[in-house]
């Protein structure tokens, strides 16, 4: 097979310690702020205190190494015995808030009350992911690559919303008068520009690690702006001792039903990166070999979401951008995935991490999330784009962005309804990607 020739350590070789280490490190600089941005983003909207937004990011990093392992190792059915490397994921963001607005109480956020509708509401949807990976064959013909596409648009449409809201300042800036003030915009666009110029090198390290890097030239210029206190930091002697159900677990039917339709894209998300992977790795593309990595990777992405929720950290999924990383390195080996699983498992396990990366300014945060949500829209279009655009796609499409986009800027619509159409249709991914659903499979034309 002319890929398995292009890579120098396949699936199942052993490279030495020190190429193990050095692939590692580039997979995890590829990941790593695509890990700890979700609970960012999550904790500004909802407005948590550092001290639990720091938690909430280590217990992501630690969720995280968890479930690459799984993927990795592959356990009975459950994994794809690839190099998968999970993450927290980018789509649940927005059904995430709705869940987590039921914490509020006379205006104020109750942390703790929101947090179990969150992650009750997560554990329970996740059995529509493991279901899915029953039944993927007929799956495949509900949701086509049109109405991936769309979802997947509609994500990164919806989620610009929230980058340039932390672009402007976040909720703080709101509150004390700042919000799109020169110097948050300033440092937001000094982060974007300089994500784009790493991108844009031909050394490979500041490709892999660009966004990392304008978060770092960003959080520097913060510092010496004032906008970083250092001081803040507290209790970060110690180590995180992972607590089951530390907030309880509450459950809401809207949001369940939201976030099960996220699961849904997700699982055939999740197979067309195993496809990839596979692909890259020199492995099977088809046949029961193939079947089998692919129903393990989308069952435990769905068991990897429900041990999230159970950790109090949010869902995972699988990250394409390491099918990437894969053909940078050549290295196509399993085993970095066990490095990359312990590295995320170890950070996880310190206060000081989590707390650390809650200090980034919103206005920092919001320059890298603006343009990775940039990129999400445009994953999108590529998908929509490498089908056959005809009468009826173009229905679909217009039916779907039109609802979804719909609900998204002029949410007052649904005001009249009763709260449980509210929880779910608020959304525009859900709402958008229902239309998405339902338009693909009842609309017919005769051409």
């Amino acid at each position: 097979m002319e890929q398995k020739k292009e890579l120098i350590y396949g699936l199942n070789d052993r490279p030495p310690l020190r190429e193990t280490i050095f692939a590692a490190l580039q997979h995890l600089l590829a990941i790593f702020v695509a890990i700890i941005t979700p609970p960012l983003i999550i904790s500004s909207a909802l407005q948590f205190d550092l001290e639990t937004t720091g938690f909430l990011v280590s217990m992501s990093l630690f969720v995280s190494g968890i479930a690459t392992f799984i993927q990795c190792k592959r356990f009975g059915a459950v994994g794809a015995g690839l190099l998968c490397i999970q993450g927290t994921s980018f789509s649940f963001i927005s059904p995430i808030i709705g869940a987590g607005m039921l914490g509020m109480v006379g205006g104020k956020m109750n942390i703790e009350l929101g947090l179990s509708y969150i992650f009750g509401s997560c554990m329970v949807a996740s059995v529509v992911e493991m279901l899915v990976s029953r039944v993927l064959p007929y799956m495949r013909k509900i949701i086509t690559p049109l109405v991936s596409g769309i979802v997947v648009t509609l994500i990164g449409l919806c989620l610009i919303k929230a980058g340039i809201n932390s672009c402007g300042g976040g909720n703080a800036a709101m509150s004390d008068g700042t919000f799109g003030s020169l110097q948050n915009l300033g440092l937001a666009l000094l982060v974007i520009i300089s994500i784009v110029i790493f991108n844009r090198s031909s050394n490979p390290f500041f490709r892999t690690a660009s966004i990392v890097l304008g978060l770092i030239l960003g959080s520097t210029v913060a510092y010496f702006l004032g906008l970083i206190d250092f001081s803040q930091l507290n209790n970060t002697g110690g180590v995180n001792i992972p607590e089951p159900f530390k907030y309880g677990i509450r459950f809401d039917i809207g949001s369940i039903i939201g976030l099960g339709l996220i699961y849904l894209v997700t699982a055939v998300e999740a197979y067309g990166d195993i496809t990839a992977n596979s692909l890259i790795s020199g492995e099977p593309v088809e046949g029961s070999v193939f079947m089998k990595r692919a129903q393990g990777g989308i069952l435990a992405d769905g068991i990897n979401s429900f041990i999230a929720g159970l950790f109090n950290s949010f869902p995972n999924s699988i990250f394409a951008q390491n099918n990437g990383m894969i053909q940078l390195t050549g290295v196509a080996s399993r085993y970095v995935g066990y490095f990359v699983a312990g590295a995320l498992l170890i950070l996880g396990l310190f206060p000081i991490v989590g707390q650390f990366f809650s200090l980034i300014p919103d206005c920092v945060l919001g320059g890298a999330t603006l343009l990775m949500f940039g990129t999400v829209a445009a994953a999108g279009i590529r998908i929509i784009a490498s089908t056959t655009i005809n009468r009826k796609a173009v229905l679909v499409m217009a039916m779907s962005f039109a609802m979804g986009l719909s609900v998204e800027l002029v949410p007052d619509i649904l005001s009249k309804m009763p709260q449980i159409i509210q929880n779910i249709f608020s959304s525009g991914i859900i709402m958008g990607g229902l239309t998405a659903i339902l338009a693909n499979a009842l609309i017919r034309i005769k051409d």
